[in-house]
């Protein structure tokens, strides 16, 4: 496109990928991504990529940086979810304002949402006091949990769960995650369920029933669903580089007219 518009258009340019492109290619792959940005040669690190960094050329500047999902959003979100993200300024040197703005920590968890009967599965059970008392909720990793099984890994197996209300594990495309829920600390009268697509929506930072309507608008099937918010982008974040966008083309224009 910048071609065609003689380097006019886009301004910026925004990559989000998994933190294996650090790795992949052994790590080749990585550099390959920034330099089809840059068109320039980039060193290859020494050790690793780090998790930030800053690429500055002649008429433009590019910044990477791992973004966790459980930091974004108001309410913060209940899901560790790490990703790169890369944003190129092909029309000055704002990337690092843009993708390196102080976030507020973490600090007070929420459950997500109340759990409703149309949230749920029929046969799966659900509380309707949740939202109205404090409820326990304890992720579980089923992937690790699995393997701790498999290799009779005691310490992997105990690791797979999660700790009281703590944030859930990324959500992946492959299968669902599994959590223990029970209230009042009365943890064996607790049970043990799958997300909702709707739970994982917000997960997300989406609004509930997100996916669940195709372009055609028929019902999404909840594997596909599973699938498709698996391989999501986490909404928070995409809004925390979209806000900045915006702060850097207000302030240009400003800066602008104080010329004229």
């Amino acid at each position: 496109m910048r071609c065609v518009t003689n380097g006019e258009y886009p301004t910026f340019a925004i990559w989000e990928n998994v933190m294996g492109a650090f790795v992949s290619g052994d790590r080749l792959d990585f550099r390959a991504v920034l330099e089809s940005f840059s068109s320039t040669e980039i060193p290859m690190p020494e050790s690793k990529w780090a998790n930030a960094g800053v690429v500055r050329g002649r008429e433009f500047e590019l910044s990477w940086r791992v973004l966790d999902a459980q930091y974004f959003g108001e309410p913060k979100l209940l899901q560790r979810r790490k990703r790169i993200f890369i944003v190129c300024d092909f029309g000055g040197f704002r990337s690092h304002k843009i993708l390196y703005k102080p976030e507020n920590l973490f600090k007070n968890p929420k459950i997500i949402g109340n759990i409703e009967d149309k949230d749920t599965r029929s046969n799966r059970r659900y509380s309707d006091k949740a939202g109205r008392e404090i409820p326990n909720v304890r992720p579980f990793q089923d992937r690790k949990m699995r393997g701790g099984a498999k290799r009779r890994n005691k310490t992997l197996f105990r690791n797979s769960f999660g700790k009281p209300n703590e944030p859930f594990p990324t959500l992946l495309a492959s299968n669902p995650i599994m959590f223990a829920y029970w209230e009042n600390g009365k943890e064996e009268e607790g049970f043990i369920r799958y997300l909702t697509p709707i739970e994982c929506e917000r997960l997300m930072g989406l609004p509930d029933n997100y996916t669940k309507y195709g372009a055609d608008g028929n019902i999404i099937l909840d594997s596909a669903r599973y699938k498709a918010l698996g391989n999501a982008i986490a909404l928070p974040c995409v809004e925390y580089i979209m806000a900045g966008i915006k702060e850097e083309f207000l302030t240009s224009a400003q800066n602008e007219q104080k010329l004229e």
